[in-house]
């Protein structure tokens, strides 16, 4: 190995190691005197002290005492929840044009025809790597958690396989339950016969399968018998589809076939979400869009809109966030990109809990993350200013109430090259 890929790899170790030994055991810690957002029905509190025990909030409150505690003072800065890195392939991509480094896709065959099978049963946590170089490359920003996105490739199908929500604290396995994803609409239709239409087709097919109304040795038959188990998982509204779509008119199919198909969904990308906005808050279907989405970038989404959150929200949609493009390796964006909504109509609030408290809602896992309140996990992140301005840093990041490293593959890079360094 040449020197200088020696020493970054044994940096890159070193921070892995340190990141999962400073995790092992759960931390007793004071923070005092922060403007303590706390992305509940609390709201904000000035001049407020969070204390940790055992790795989890044990108060919030003013002029909390905890003799022998280790103290940090916050001295008016802003203390906010860990922060969602939005949809993506953290730890199952590291490099996306080395194959042997993605597993976030599931290719089941090649040409133009769809290929008919459709394994639902695929997971995408099982290939999760706790040691990707990404993870502190987020978490250094301020990033606690992550939603894994399955998806299919040239040959696959529609419904792209299951992905959980990762914590980036070193952690193997998912917290909560699992995602099933589906893709529909124009992107779509060359993995259904080149027609939108008949996604809904398949889909109901799927269905019928899943619930033993279609015998499993069919020739017909789209679902292996574990496809049909896992498949069932998510019907009755017992689980959650993710499904991806951005056109309006796709949008209204989609309430029409959950609510006659009895399938709990969320939304991701909805660019034109906004024209559907009532019948989306009707249903208490919530939406994860990208604040940046403005241009129309195919047909689907002619109707984009800077102010899709704000009108989403108004409506009564519950809004969060996630960006479209390269997101794995850009998790830190996304606290800009809420910016950008609040920039344009969406109150400062709603932009934080798009971040902290809806996403962890909609995951089923807001009983752990996604607020500071007392019983929550102690995943907090103090600031240099506002957190959703482009120009505040996250100065500390606590998982469990663990102090996490501040360094990444970046930071070593930075801190090799730059002009006076150490080498």
């Amino acid at each position: 190995m040449k020197p200088l890929f020696a020493s970054l790899a044994a940096g890159l170790l070193a921070t892995a190691l340190s990141a999962a030994a400073g995790n092992a055991t759960a931390q007793d810690l004071l923070i005092r005197n922060a403007v303590v957002h706390t992305a509940t029905a609390a709201g904000s509190l000035r001049n407020a002290d969070v204390l940790v025990r055992s790795g989890r909030i044990a108060a919030v409150g003013s002029g909390l005492s905890a003799p022998g505690v280790a103290v940090v003072e916050a001295a008016g800065r802003p203390l906010t929840p860990a922060l969602f890195g939005g949809i993506t392939a953290i730890g199952i991509e590291e490099v996306s044009g080395e194959s042997p480094t993605v597993d976030a896709t599931l290719t089941l065959g090649a040409g133009a025809q769809p290929v008919m099978t459709v394994r639902p049963e695929f997971d995408v946590t099982l290939a999760y790597n706790p040691a990707s170089s990404l993870i502190p490359v987020a978490r250094i920003e301020g990033i606690g958690f992550t939603l894994l996105h399955a998806g299919s490739a040239r040959g696959g199908s529609i419904v792209g396989g299951q992905g959980g929500t990762m914590r980036l604290d070193g952690s193997l396995d998912p917290l909560g339950p699992k995602v099933l994803f589906v893709a529909l609409g124009a992107g779509a239709a060359g993995l259904t016969g080149d027609s939108r239409a008949a996604q809904w087709m398949l889909l109901d097919q799927l269905i019928d399968e899943a619930r033993g109304r279609i015998a499993p040795d069919s020739r017909h038959s789209l679902l292996t018998p574990a496809g049909r188990a896992a498949l069932a998982q998510f019907l009755d509204r017992k689980g959650l589809v993710m499904v991806e779509v951005e056109r309006a008119a796709d949008i209204v199919q989609l309430l029409r076939w959950s609510a006659r198909r009895h399938v709990r969904v969320a939304i991701a990308g909805g660019a034109e979400a906004w024209q559907v906005a009532p019948a989306l808050a009707a249903a208490r279907v919530p939406v994860f869009v990208d604040p940046l989405a403005n241009l129309p970038a195919d047909f689907d989404r002619i109707g984009a809109t800077l102010e899709n959150a704000a009108r989403l929200h108004a409506a009564g949609v519950a809004v969060g966030f996630s960006q479209s493009g390269d997101a794995s390796h850009n998790a830190r964006k996304l606290r800009q990109l809420a910016g950008n909504a609040v920039a344009n109509g969406l109150p400062w609030d709603a932009g934080l809990a798009g971040l902290t408290r809806v996403p962890a809602q909609i995951l089923g896992v807001a009983d752990q993350l996604g607020g500071i309140a007392v019983g929550r996990r102690a995943d907090l992140v103090l600031w240099s200013g506002d957190p959703l301005e482009v120009s505040s840093v996250a100065e500390q990041v606590w998982l469990d109430g663990r102090t996490q490293p501040m360094r990444s593959r970046q930071t070593e890079l930075r801190d090799r090259y730059l002009p006076g360094a150490s080498r």
